[in-house]
């Protein structure tokens, strides 16, 4: 598969508003939760560009800023911002949005998903069109975060 597609094309916004199931016992969300809505939003995000299915390879970052508590809206916005071969980078932030519509950054997360073809294999993903100067600094912070893994590895 040959084909490049945008930044745009495979974007995701979910929301949750936090439950007391969703709590921890210091009455916040729960991260491992929070863990779970965003690795969601990851595979969404690569299977949108992948067209295939796909399975998370490793979280690079997940990075918790700030608490939400019970019913806070939570917001969830993933995109691509770097496509390897068979692997690529999604990008997951996820915000609080108050009841005037302001959002507070909360968690970032970075998460390597992986294209399997029919037979579960490493599969050639579509390649990652870059049209804005957001795009582009994306995939460059993307590009030294592999490098930076491969080198750890």
């Amino acid at each position: 598969m040959s084909e490049m597609k945008n930044v745009a094309h495979s974007m995701v916004e979910t929301y949750h508003i936090i439950k007391p199931i969703d709590l921890n016992s210091a009455n916040r969300l729960y991260g491992g939760t929070l863990m779970g809505w965003i690795d969601e939003v990851a595979v969404l995000v690569a299977r949108k560009h992948a067209q295939m299915s796909v399975v998370t390879g490793s979280v690079t970052n997940l990075k918790f800023l700030h608490g939400a508590y019970l019913r806070d809206t939570i917001v969830l916005n993933g995109k691509a911002t770097f496509v390897g071969n068979t692997s690529m980078e999604v990008k997951v932030e996820t915000s609080v949005e108050h009841i005037n519509g302001k959002r507070e950054l909360i968690n970032i997360a970075y998460f390597t998903m992986v294209g399997l073809d029919e037979n579960d294999k490493p599969a050639k993903l579509p390649g990652l069109l870059l049209e804005t100067e957001e795009d582009r600094e994306e995939w460059e912070h993307a590009r030294q975060r592999r490098e930076l893994s491969r080198k750890m590895n």
